[in-house]
């Protein structure tokens, strides 16, 4: 389950919604409806956490998580 924040907002020069992780640089994806740019959103978030693994790049925490028994 993602536990980051999602912003959607619709583009009207593309005509899509646009689904953006604002703690995850850059992260963003696209969908005719929201349902569906939430979808691509999240697996965009899994592919930008593993590529910043792969390549030794810090994964910001989701703001206001705790880790349990904090």
């Amino acid at each position: 389950m993602n536990k980051y924040r999602i912003v959607i907002n619709w583009s009207h020069e593309d005509s899509v919604f646009i689904a953006e992780a604002p703690e995850l640089p850059g992260c963003m994806a696209h969908g005719n409806s929201q349902q569906a740019a939430l979808a691509e959103i999240d697996q965009a978030i899994a592919l930008w956490i593993e590529t910043a693994r792969e390549f030794g790049d810090p994964v910001p925490e989701p703001i206001g998580y705790a880790p349990a028994g904090d």
